[in-house]
Protein backbone atom coordinates (compact mmCIF):
# COMPACT_ATOMS: atom_id res chain seq x y z
CA UNK A 1 0.00 0.00 0.00
CA UNK A 2 1.15 3.16 -0.81
CA UNK A 3 1.45 6.47 1.33
CA UNK A 4 -1.33 8.28 0.16
CA UNK A 5 -3.86 5.37 0.31
CA UNK A 6 -2.42 4.29 4.03
CA UNK A 7 -3.17 7.70 5.38
CA UNK A 8 -6.55 7.83 3.70
CA UNK A 9 -7.42 4.67 5.30
CA UNK A 10 -5.85 5.72 8.74
CA UNK A 11 -8.27 9.11 8.76
CA UNK A 12 -11.07 6.17 8.49
CA UNK A 13 -9.71 4.67 11.22
CA UNK A 14 -8.30 1.59 9.71
CA UNK A 15 -6.47 -0.74 12.12
CA UNK A 16 -4.50 -2.53 9.68
CA UNK A 17 -3.18 0.65 7.80
CA UNK A 18 -2.21 2.22 11.49
CA UNK A 19 -0.81 -0.68 12.03
CA UNK A 20 1.11 -0.13 8.96
CA UNK A 21 1.86 3.02 9.70
CA UNK A 22 3.03 2.39 12.92
CA UNK A 23 5.78 -0.10 11.88
CA UNK A 24 6.89 2.08 9.24
CA UNK A 25 7.74 5.02 11.73
CA UNK A 26 7.95 3.82 15.58
CA UNK A 27 11.73 2.46 14.93
CA UNK A 28 12.83 5.75 13.95
CA UNK A 29 10.58 7.99 16.28
CA UNK A 30 11.30 5.55 19.43
CA UNK A 31 15.11 7.30 18.79
CA UNK A 32 13.88 10.71 18.56
CA UNK A 33 11.77 10.08 21.81
CA UNK A 34 14.60 8.34 23.62
CA UNK A 35 16.95 11.37 22.98
CA UNK A 36 14.69 13.55 25.25
CA UNK A 37 14.56 10.69 27.99
CA UNK A 38 16.29 9.39 30.86
CA UNK A 39 15.34 5.56 29.96
CA UNK A 40 14.29 3.33 27.30
CA UNK A 41 10.68 2.49 28.90
CA UNK A 42 10.27 6.53 29.21
CA UNK A 43 10.46 6.84 25.54
CA UNK A 44 8.45 3.73 24.62
CA UNK A 45 5.73 5.67 26.84
CA UNK A 46 6.09 8.95 25.07
CA UNK A 47 5.94 6.69 21.57
CA UNK A 48 3.10 5.31 22.80
CA UNK A 49 1.00 8.53 23.64
CA UNK A 50 2.95 10.03 20.74
CA UNK A 51 1.22 7.87 18.21
CA UNK A 52 -2.39 8.09 19.65
CA UNK A 53 -1.84 12.15 18.25
CA UNK A 54 -0.37 11.06 15.48
CA UNK A 55 -4.01 8.66 14.74
CA UNK A 56 -5.80 11.20 16.43
CA UNK A 57 -5.04 14.16 14.41
CA UNK A 58 -4.00 12.68 11.29
CA UNK A 59 -6.70 14.74 9.37
CA UNK A 60 -4.99 17.61 10.31
CA UNK A 61 -1.88 15.97 7.76
CA UNK A 62 -2.09 18.20 4.83
CA UNK A 63 0.70 16.69 3.20
CA UNK A 64 2.72 19.98 2.74
CA UNK A 65 6.12 18.40 3.92
CA UNK A 66 7.40 14.54 4.61
CA UNK A 67 4.87 12.53 6.76
CA UNK A 68 7.96 11.23 8.42
CA UNK A 69 8.63 15.17 9.48
CA UNK A 70 5.00 15.74 10.33
CA UNK A 71 5.23 12.70 12.79
CA UNK A 72 8.45 13.67 14.22
CA UNK A 73 7.01 17.11 15.22
CA UNK A 74 4.12 14.98 16.98
CA UNK A 75 6.93 13.16 19.19
CA UNK A 76 8.91 15.96 19.81
CA UNK A 77 6.10 18.15 21.51
CA UNK A 78 4.77 14.97 23.37
CA UNK A 79 7.94 14.11 24.76
CA UNK A 80 8.31 17.93 25.95
CA UNK A 81 4.95 17.49 27.27
CA UNK A 82 5.96 14.29 29.34
CA UNK A 83 9.00 15.89 30.20
CA UNK A 84 6.56 18.53 32.59
CA UNK A 85 4.35 15.76 33.38
CA UNK A 86 6.51 13.78 35.36
CA UNK A 87 8.24 14.69 38.74
CA UNK A 88 11.65 13.34 37.95
CA UNK A 89 11.63 15.43 35.17
CA UNK A 90 9.84 18.73 36.25
CA UNK A 91 12.40 19.78 38.85
CA UNK A 92 15.30 19.68 36.10
CA UNK A 93 13.01 21.63 33.40
CA UNK A 94 13.11 24.72 35.81
CA UNK A 95 14.96 27.37 33.00
CA UNK A 96 17.50 30.10 34.80
CA UNK A 97 18.37 32.74 32.94
CA UNK A 98 21.50 33.84 34.21
CA UNK A 99 23.91 35.17 31.08
CA UNK A 100 26.73 32.00 30.81
CA UNK A 101 30.17 32.73 31.45
CA UNK A 102 32.34 30.49 30.10
CA UNK A 103 32.33 30.45 26.35
CA UNK A 104 33.61 27.17 24.41
CA UNK A 105 33.76 27.31 20.58
CA UNK A 106 36.48 24.71 20.17
CA UNK A 107 35.44 21.19 18.60
CA UNK A 108 36.34 18.35 20.87
CA UNK A 109 37.73 15.33 18.71
CA UNK A 110 36.93 12.52 20.04
CA UNK A 111 36.81 8.46 18.32
CA UNK A 112 33.06 8.33 20.56
CA UNK A 113 30.96 6.28 18.98
CA UNK A 114 27.36 7.71 18.46
CA UNK A 115 25.56 5.43 21.08
CA UNK A 116 28.08 6.48 23.87
CA UNK A 117 27.69 10.22 22.73
CA UNK A 118 23.60 10.03 23.12
CA UNK A 119 23.75 8.04 26.85
CA UNK A 120 26.19 11.44 27.51
CA UNK A 121 23.50 13.41 26.36
CA UNK A 122 20.94 12.03 28.82
CA UNK A 123 23.58 12.14 31.35
CA UNK A 124 22.16 16.03 31.49
CA UNK A 125 19.96 17.88 33.22
CA UNK A 126 16.77 17.62 31.25
CA UNK A 127 16.50 21.64 30.52
CA UNK A 128 19.89 21.36 28.93
CA UNK A 129 19.00 17.89 27.09
CA UNK A 130 15.94 19.33 25.91
CA UNK A 131 17.46 22.46 24.53
CA UNK A 132 20.04 20.56 23.36
CA UNK A 133 18.06 17.79 21.59
CA UNK A 134 15.77 20.34 20.20
CA UNK A 135 18.90 22.81 18.70
CA UNK A 136 21.69 20.34 18.17
CA UNK A 137 19.44 17.43 16.76
CA UNK A 138 16.60 18.53 15.33
CA UNK A 139 17.71 21.50 13.79
CA UNK A 140 14.93 24.25 15.83
CA UNK A 141 16.28 27.76 16.33
CA UNK A 142 16.31 29.37 19.31
CA UNK A 143 12.99 31.57 18.94
CA UNK A 144 11.28 28.39 18.09
CA UNK A 145 12.64 26.56 21.25
CA UNK A 146 11.89 29.33 23.19
CA UNK A 147 8.02 29.64 22.35
CA UNK A 148 7.83 25.82 22.78
CA UNK A 149 9.18 25.09 26.38
CA UNK A 150 7.75 29.03 27.03
CA UNK A 151 10.92 30.58 28.04
CA UNK A 152 13.45 33.56 26.58
CA UNK A 153 15.38 33.31 23.67
CA UNK A 154 18.13 33.71 25.90
CA UNK A 155 17.22 31.50 28.08
CA UNK A 156 17.53 28.85 25.41
CA UNK A 157 20.74 29.92 23.88
CA UNK A 158 22.58 29.40 27.01
CA UNK A 159 21.04 26.32 28.29
CA UNK A 160 22.40 25.17 24.34
CA UNK A 161 25.48 26.46 25.23
CA UNK A 162 25.60 25.12 28.95
CA UNK A 163 24.79 21.56 27.91
CA UNK A 164 27.24 21.97 24.68
CA UNK A 165 30.23 22.77 27.26
CA UNK A 166 29.57 20.31 29.97
CA UNK A 167 29.24 17.44 26.65
CA UNK A 168 32.70 18.49 25.59
CA UNK A 169 33.75 18.56 28.80
CA UNK A 170 32.77 15.26 28.94
CA UNK A 171 34.11 14.34 26.20
CA UNK A 172 37.60 15.35 26.56
CA UNK A 173 37.82 13.60 30.02
CA UNK A 174 36.67 10.35 27.79
CA UNK A 175 39.51 11.18 25.45
CA UNK A 176 41.81 11.79 28.43
CA UNK A 177 40.24 8.32 30.15
CA UNK A 178 41.11 6.16 26.82
CA UNK A 179 44.30 8.10 25.61
CA UNK A 180 45.62 7.00 29.17
CA UNK A 181 44.18 3.51 29.02
CA UNK A 182 46.20 2.97 25.26
CA UNK A 183 49.54 4.54 26.99
CA UNK A 184 49.50 2.49 29.85
CA UNK A 185 49.33 -0.61 27.93
CA UNK A 186 52.22 0.05 25.90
Amino acid sequence: MDEKEMLRLCRKDDRTAQETLYRLYAPEMLGVCYRYTKSLDDAEDVLQDGFVKVFTQIGQFRGDGALAGWIRRIMVTTAISYLRRHNRYRNQMDFDSQPLHVAVDEVATSKLQTAELMDLVRKLPAGYQTVFNLVGIEGYDHTEVAVMLGISTQTSRSQYSRARAQLMKWVEEWDEKITGAVSNNK
